[in-house]
């Protein structure tokens, strides 16, 4: 149904010929091979590279520098149709579309994804990616109270009469460390002929086999999938995953990849490598939650509050005041750990909380010293 909505989009474009062809990437080949065969030195006259920078290699290893242009002025290289392959591979879609960044891939796809005739509705505690792109969409917005599936089935209700209806949620909440229940919101979407759209940002890496994400750890295939690097996958970027369809619309109408320039191949083979790296980690992700399960263990038989329903290596401390979460937060540095207060406007007012993350590199002794430190930081 989604596909079916999107060709129309495309095919629309088409008839007043202002569609560009994801394909055209490859027109530089063509080019420089039809060049090569006259005997002519290749021209590349479409690029933003003014001083010739862009294609100079930092080193024989690491490839071109930049991409001198955006994806649709012939900014595309093979790094960049490679990493979106290992990404579309990674959390089982068929295609996927690389940005600059994750906020960028939120903000382009909510804003292409929103009309007059579409009603967006979002988790009140969304990323603020998420809630810029709904802003720029053009919709109707409709705020649900946090992980209320209730609440979302009413909207969906009272919105039955428009034609384009999105579901948007995280996998992970990034600041509660929480999520949806995502195969009962599939299924919520699948009776009202909805569409899902997750944000995958701190669930790529952390859940499921190879680190594919809380989605693919549940079975559930969302009609947009958006992920970040910059989290578990320790390099930068972000992407939107889903049919074919999908990236070619986004490719035509995302304004956050439009008009901007490519990101850097020898960015693109690093981050290749990164993702491969994220995937065979299985031995660094159970480590992870092994130090999860004692961390939050350790926690409890101390005394301390965490948020209700959290889960993974977020942990939030809750404090309430921002002033105590300040103060709490400035005696774990005295005491050799650095832990960030959150308050608002991050949060809502009264909610100001220590936002605690368990990596895997960690030992059970410093994830013991660690819930000790935040015990007495927090309960004197």
């Amino acid at each position: 149904m989604l596909d079916a909505y999107l060709q129309w989009q495309l095919d629309a474009l088409k008839s007043r010929s202002l569609y560009r062809d994801p394909d055209d990437a490859f027109a530089r080949r063509e080019v420089a091979a039809a060049a090569d065969a006259q005997g002519d030195r290749f021209i590349d006259a479409s690029s933003n590279d003014y001083l010739g920078l862009a294609g100079a290699s930092v080193s024989r290893e690491t490839g071109a520098a930049g991409a001198g242009a955006s994806r649709l002025v012939q900014g595309t290289r093979a790094e960049h149709v490679a990493l979106e392959a290992e990404l579309a591979s990674w959390v089982g879609l068929s295609s996927a579309l690389l940005f600059t960044s994750a906020y960028a891939a939120n903000v382009g796809t909510m804003s292409a994804l929103g009309g007059d005739d579409a009603v967006m509705i979002s988790d009140e505690l969304n990323h603020a990616s998420i809630i810029d792109g709904c802003r720029l969409a053009r919709a109707q917005v409709l705020v649900t109270p946090h992980l209320d599936l209730a609440a979302i089935d009413s909207a969906l209700s009272a919105a039955r009469s428009t034609p384009l209806r999105w579901v948007i949620t995280e996998s992970y909440f990034s600041m509660d460390g929480d999520g949806p229940n995502l195969t009962a919101l599939r299924a919520l979407c699948d009776r009202h002929r909805a569409f899902l759209v997750v944000d995958e940002a701190h669930g790529l890496g952390v859940f499921g086999a190879g680190g594919a994400g809380r989605c693919a750890e549940l079975g559930v295939r969302p009609d947009v999938l958006i992920g970040g690097l910059g989290k578990a996958v320790g390099s930068q970027g972000g992407f939107v995953a889903g049919s074919a369809a999908l990236r070619a619309f986004l490719w035509n109408r995302a304004r956050t990849f439009v008009f901007s320039t490519a990101p850097s191949p020898s960015l693109c083979r690093e981050a290749r490598a990164q993702v491969a790296a994220a995937r065979a980690a299985d031995p660094a992700r159970e480590r992870l939650h092994a130090n999860v399960a004692a961390f939050r263990g350790a926690l409890s038989e101390l005394g301390v509050t965490v948020g209700e329903g959290s889960f993974g290596p977020i942990v939030p401390v809750w404090i309430g005041d921002g002033q105590r979460a300040l103060e709490a937060a400035q005696r774990l540095r005295a005491r050799g750990v650095l832990a960030q207060p959150i308050r608002p406007p991050s949060v809502p007012p009264g909610t100001a909380r220590l936002r605690l993350t368990v990596t895997a590199e960690l030992e059970l002794d410093d994830v013991k010293r660690l819930a000790e430190r935040v015990a007495e930081a927090t309960l004197t």
